[in-house]
């Protein structure tokens, strides 16, 4: 393997293609896939190869990069590669895919001899495109001489969590970051929900808690979306986001804890999907306190 290792990426929605394209900038090879070509093809104004099969992206790469849906997604989309992968060669496996599909994705990864890291990021759009990604991960210590420049290339830094990638240790933290992320973001629309119904300005509550223990940073841009009506293009968005609060349900129940703001949080999520808000932002959960669409 030469220095800077060629790169296959799997999956180029908001985050994959962004990660795609900070890959590049770094001066690795890349190459990308997508169910739907015409969304990766812009990537070919960066210099990344797009290719037309799964196998054809994994072909001689030494890192596979797997940016999408779900964990049963990844999976089929590996399997369709699986004629064209070399043993040995390093998976970063970055899809929020839970905990328990950790455990056929490290199955299909000693099926074929790949070096296997559970490494979902926590960022959305914005950092994603700046690089400016947390990468979560497990995985050997044998291997990480190759891994370590994607990492690089995608996030501000690496938080490494054991190195045994089939444990799921990554997928641990990142869906415990995710259930706080999740019910931060389904309070910020319920207090705006709450504020139009009962006639207060929601400046007066931003006024109220400013500069306190209450005030957050997170809430005040999540906020602006909605009242701002800057819901896309979105940077985490609503269909996505009641995926991941189903995964932390999921968690809770199979670790004996039941999660009731995260199981709320996926019924709004949904609800807002219904009304047609699915590929909107996260916070366009908002919506899903009314019966009809209300205006901010």
């Amino acid at each position: 393997m030469t220095d800077k290792p060629t790169v296959s990426v799997l999956g180029t929605g908001i985050m994959g293609a962004a990660m795609a394209r900070n890959l590049a900038r770094a001066g690795l090879r890349v190459r990308a896939w997508n169910r739907t070509r015409e969304k990766a093809e812009p990537l070919t104004a960066d210099g990344i190869r797009v290719t037309g099969t799964p196998a054809d992206a994994v072909a001689d790469a030494d890192v596979v990069l797997t940016m999408l849906y779900d964990g049963d997604t990844v999976l089929d989309v590996m399997r369709e590669a699986a004629p064209a992968l070399r043993p040995g060669t390093v998976w970063a496996q970055c899809t929020t895919a839970g905990i328990e599909l950790v455990t056929d994705l490290a199955g299909l990864a000693r099926e074929h001899g790949l070096v296997f890291y559970d490494a979902p990021v926590l960022g959305t759009r914005q950092p994603a495109e700046a690089g400016q990604l947390t990468v979560l991960a497990a995985g050997p210590e044998e291997g990480r001489e190759t891994v370590t420049p994607v990492f690089d290339a995608v996030g501000a830094k690496t938080v490494w969590t054991g190195e045994d990638g089939a444990s799921g240790s990554a997928s641990r933290l990142k869906l415990v970051a995710n259930s706080w992320v999740l019910a931060a973001t389904a309070a910020a629309g319920e207090v705006l929900a709450l504020s139009q119904a009962l006639g207060v300005d929601p400046q007066d509550f931003f006024d109220l808690i400013e500069g306190g223990p209450l005030d957050m940073g997170y809430l005040r841009a999540k906020s602006a979306l909605v009242l701002d009506r800057q819901l896309t293009p979105a940077s985490f968005a609503v269909a996505t986001a009641e995926k991941d609060a189903r995964l932390i349900v999921r968690a809770g129940e199979c670790s004996g804890v039941r999660l009731d703001v995260a199981a709320a949080t996926a019924e709004r999520m949904a609800r807002a999907a219904a009304q047609g808000h699915a590929d909107e932002d996260m916070v366009a959960a908002y919506f899903a306190s009314f019966d009809e669409k209300p205006a901010p």
